[in-house]
Formats: C-alpha cells, structure tokens, sequence
C-alpha cells in the first residue's frame, strides 16, 4: 500500500524545520509530489500557573 498524501505538522520552532522536510521530499525523493495545501494557526496553550501562551502551528499537505 503506497500512501498518495502525507502531511506534515509542526509548531513553534520546528515550522521551519517541517518546511525544510518538506521541501527535500519534493525535490529529493518523490518530484512529482506538490504542495496540496498549508495551513497556519496560533494555538493558546496554558501552562503552569495558568499563564497562557500562544504558539504558531502549521500543516503542510503532499500529494503525488
């Protein structure tokens, strides 16, 4: 079974890092996959003490 979509999720820091996978899939292993769709969020998380902190979150879509 060969997965036709593969999605990719990151928050914080780490967006970049999902962008950079992202892009080395296209170009290194499978080019004929395309970016379907990214989305972008702020997440607001709450920690201890009750103070809350918003966090940037993505989600990238392959396709091929």
């Amino acid at each position: 079974m060969v997965a036709r979509t593969v999605t990719i999720k990151a928050r914080g820091k780490a967006i970049s890092r999902a962008v950079d996978v992202a892009e080395i899939v296209r170009r290194r292993f499978v080019q004929e996959a395309t970016v379907k769709d990214v989305k972008i969020d702020t997440e607001v998380l709450v920690g201890e003490g009750g103070v809350s902190t918003n966090v940037s979150s993505s989600v990238i879509y392959l396709v091929r």
